[in-house]
């Protein structure tokens, strides 16, 4: 009896073993899938999803690549006969064909060319450049269709935290699509001219190389900025990206489509290090010298007295704003324009005193 029940226990033990080793098979010829599965029906699509969706679909039609090849390179063809020296992206802003981008875009190429959303790529021309502000625009030259002009919207009234939309070629890849917020308004960016963009968006949105010139888009599909630079270690998105304000480009194209370049209001100063004002304790623009022949040095203002080794002026605000550092002088300087009279508190030997001075476009001769 005991032999019969061992021999019971024994098959049984080999039965379940050998169920055990034979399991993946057994799935396998039961269950594999060698046929096309079936579609599962989904719902709609969210609400968020389709207005992302309506957005791209209306706004990346009138965006575009941007591709600039160096001095005795030849015409850029995207077919990689020639070097791609530069690339980034730009919007379409009017029906004549201008196109926005970045100034570093096309710095120091002779040969542009864009790419169209439809895949039509035409030769461009540079009709004007703003280093001091990172902006350029190009001249379609004869092309067959044009998309709409991107819409454009305001700055004034960004909120941090609000939905924050990117469009542009990161890395050569055209018409991608990236999301995120607004993190952050009024940085300051210095431009390779030694000036500084006031009022810079930072958003999250993933800005790369190649998403440079293109728009920064609210929710609503309308321009608030375009995406100029981004701070990472390793060059890629590090969820830090910035963008010039709309309303800063809003004033800023118009001038360079119709005259090639933006006036630089200026006093004729020049000033002093932030640094120097640092040490010395001093909360203000401090005058080196105003230069001969200037509305600064026809006003009166006065610069460090190197003899004597003594400070002379020192711009403490104007239009009645505080200039704790150059750009702070620079905004109001921009705000009032060339050709008006700016109003300036300034410091001297302790006693306070206020002065109008004109204010003059410094990018050109006297």
């Amino acid at each position: 009896m005991r032999d019969r029940f061992s021999r019971v226990a024994t098959v049984i033990l080999i039965a379940l073993l050998a169920a055990l080793v034979g399991q993946p098979y057994i799935d396998r010829l039961l269950f594999a899938a060698t046929s096309p599965r079936a579609v599962a029906a989904r719902s709609y699509l969210a609400e968020s999803e389709r207005a992302t969706i309506n957005l791209f679909e209306r706004v990346s039609p009138s965006v575009v690549q941007v591709v600039g090849s160096a001095a005795g390179s030849g015409p850029t063809d995207f077919e990689g006969e020639q070097p791609r020296e530069q690339s980034g992206t730009g919007m379409i802003w009017d029906a004549a064909g201008h196109v926005v981008t970045n100034n570093h875009v096309v710095n120091g190429t002779a040969h542009v060319a864009v790419r169209l959303a439809s895949g039509d790529v035409v030769p461009g021309t540079i009709v004007g450049t703003a280093p001091n502000y990172d902006l350029a625009v190009v001249r379609l030259q004869n092309p067959r269709r044009l998309p709409a002009p991107i819409t454009v919207g305001s700055s004034a009234d960004l909120k941090v935290g609000q939905a924050a939309f990117v469009i542009g070629n990161p890395f050569g890849l055209d018409q991608s699509l990236s999301t995120g917020v607004i993190s952050a308004l009024k940085r300051r960016l210095p431009t390779g001219s030694g000036r500084e963009i006031g009022n810079v968006v930072q958003t999250d949105a993933a800005v790369n190389p190649g998403n440079s010139g293109g728009p920064l888009l609210d929710s609503a599909g309308r321009l608030i900025g375009v995406t100029t630079a981004i701070i990472s270690p390793s060059g890629s998105n590090a969820g830090i990206g910035f963008a010039i304000p709309v309303d800063t480009v809003n004033r800023v194209v118009p001038e360079l489509i119709k005259y090639g370049r933006v006036p630089t209001p200026g006093i004729g100063i020049v000033a002093a290090n932030e640094a120097v004002a640092t040490r010395l304790g001093i909360e203000g623009v401090i005058i080196v010298r105003a230069l001969p022949g200037s509305p600064a040095a026809k006003s009166g203002l006065r610069g460090i007295d190197q003899a004597a080794g003594e400070i002379g002026d020192v711009i403490v605000s104007a239009n009645g704003q505080p200039t704790r550092r150059l750009s702070d002088l620079t905004d109001q300087l921009e705000a009032v324009g060339v050709g008006q009279e700016i109003e300036l508190s300034i410091r001297r030997n302790n006693r306070s005193s206020t002065v109008r001075v004109r204010v003059q476009d410094i990018s050109q001769p006297s």
